[in-house]
């Protein structure tokens, strides 16, 4: 690689960003960083008529949120912008043109009527695809067809008429593919697709092969589905005499729904319950609510390892990857070329390890404000001690809340089932004389002093402990199960345990 590496992430704004579109600014952003170079992103924004107001925020939100930030976008520019497609509309035109000039390309007057009438002729004759391509060019109205007087007329009176790339007739056009290999499609299957709509706007096909030009793109990392557009993309680059500086390609596997038949949608998501967008998403028009990653409780950089995997893999055993550790070992080589099944069992995971992995201090804040939320003060010190009692048990940090709630909030009711089984006539005898031992501690009070006076307590009352260990967990958390019990008991302290014990014995009663 002599030239500086750039590579580029060019979303349109139609909406929320889909997790397949982040995992390709993700591989783009680790190229880029692997090798020195330069990471863009650009806002395809030329069909207006798609346009969804907030989803260009949403784009730049989503980035920030996960670390990947572009070295030139619209919002941070560098030598080669603007950097969104609408405000370089005036540039595409001359290419267009240039490419009429030199044979490449050709005016179209067609009507949708005409268009129509043509695709029933072509299925009437029993054509399984029927397109505007080298053969039925011949018989439309365009300037390959029409005396060039009234191409000049049409074109002086403003008639409405579109640029039509002029697919060569009978020619093998050869891609090598940076993770599929060498890939050759016949012309003979290529349509003459529009370069130049009729309001002045370039297609995505001239656009981005002008931009990636023009912004010295060496590398093109986008997804499969753009494949099939890629011949005509090389030939684009030909004949705009621009082939030695033509970018390498490489097309990313699908992301496929979790049974592996299709491509992963939203509706796949709302069916089975987990995003498929990076944020929380609110439609403009619609007002349809979809949920995010983040707002599930998805840390950023477990999301983004999680992601990383979708498709590509280091060689080895590892799974858990820093940002540096990925772009050290990320090569385009390592990316499978069949679809990858998302799997949010993994996600899920994934961000449990990056839970159990991360310092108290990280964490704690999850912690504090959601149980402010509900009116309820947590010093950091307490903080502490509910984390390390919980760090092992969670998946998302809002776990922490809602798996320690009992340690704030007495239980005022009792699990029945565990009640019916273990509350019985030994449980009251240790509870009473421990609830009365505990009124006579002063000293400090730890896990493991807990369990010893517990210990003692039951021994002195001829009682063996492992007995009735289920109804002293419910009586003092309302539960019969949850995490350690004697570091439970060492947060609520001597006095509140005492407390909830004498109030489990007034309430509950022996089973009949």
């Amino acid at each position: 690689m002599n030239r500086e590496v750039r590579v580029r992430f060019a979303p349109s704004p139609t909406g929320a960003l889909h997790i397949g579109g982040v995992r390709t600014a993700l591989y783009n952003y680790l190229f880029a960083k692997k090798h020195g170079g330069k990471f863009l992103l650009r806002i395809e924004d030329t069909d207006q008529n798609r346009f969804v107001p907030g989803a260009e925020d949403y784009i730049r939100e989503s980035l920030d949120w996960l670390g990947i930030t572009p070295d030139e976008s619209p919002w941070k520019p560098g030598e080669v912008g603007p950097y969104r497609q609408s405000e370089r509309k005036e540039m595409y035109m001359q290419y267009a043109l240039d490419l009429v000039e030199k044979g490449h390309a050709y005016y179209a007057f067609d009507t949708a009527e005409e268009l129509e009438a043509m695709r029933e002729r072509l299925t009437a004759a029993r054509v399984v695809q029927p397109q505007y391509n080298g053969i039925t060019r011949m018989q439309m109205k365009n300037s390959l067809t029409l005396p060039a007087d009234e191409v000049k007329a049409r074109l002086e009176s403003g008639d409405p008429y579109v640029i039509r790339v002029k697919i060569p007739l009978k020619e093998d056009v050869r891609l090598n593919d940076m993770i599929r290999g060498w890939v050759m499609v016949h012309t003979s299957t290529l349509d003459d697709k529009v370069l130049m709509k009729s309001d002045g706007m370039p297609t995505y096909h001239l656009a981005n092969i002008v931009d990636d030009h023009l912004m010295g793109i060496t590398h093109v990392i986008r997804g499969e589905e753009w494949l099939p557009s890629a011949p005509l993309h090389v030939l684009l680059y030909r004949f705009l005499g621009w082939e030695s500086t033509m970018p390498q390609f490489a097309h990313l596997p699908l992301l496929l729904k979790p049974d592996g038949n299709g491509k992963l949608s939203k509706r796949d998501g709302d069916k089975l319950g987990f995003p498929v967008f990076p944020l929380n998403w609110t439609d403009p028009f619609t007002n349809e609510k979809s949920s995010g990653f983040r707002e599930k409780g998805y840390l950023p950089d477990a999301f983004l390892n999680f992601l990383a995997f979708l498709g590509w893999n280091p060689g080895d055993e590892r799974e858990i990857f820093s940002v540096e550790e990925l772009v050290e070992a990320f090569s385009i080589e390592r990316i499978g070329k069949a679809g990858t099944k998302f799997d949010i069992a993994k996600a899920n995971w994934y961000n449990e390890q990056y839970i159990r992995n991360k310092p108290n201090t990280a964490l704690e804040n999850f912690l504090i404000e959601d149980a402010k939320a509900e009116g309820i003060e947590i010093s950091s010190e307490k903080a502490n001690a509910i984390l390390n009692l919980l760090k092992e048990r969670v998946v998302f940090p809002s776990d922490f809340w809602r798996d320690s709630k009992f340690i704030f909030i007495a239980p005022m009711a009792f699990d029945q089932d565990v009640a019916a089984k273990k509350w019985n006539a030994d449980a009251i005898t240790v509870l009473t004389a421990y609830a009365a031992a505990l009124d006579q501690v002063t000293t400090a009070f730890d896990a493991s002093q807990a369990k010893s006076l517990l210990e003692q307590t039951a021994e002195t009352a001829g009682i063996k402990l492992g007995k009735i260990m289920q109804a002293v967990r419910l009586a003092v958390t309302g539960m019969g199960a949850g995490p350690d019990l004697m570091e439970v008991f060492a947060i609520l302290g001597p006095k509140e345990l005492a407390q909830r014990i004498r109030f489990a014995l007034e309430k509950l009663s022996i089973p009949s």
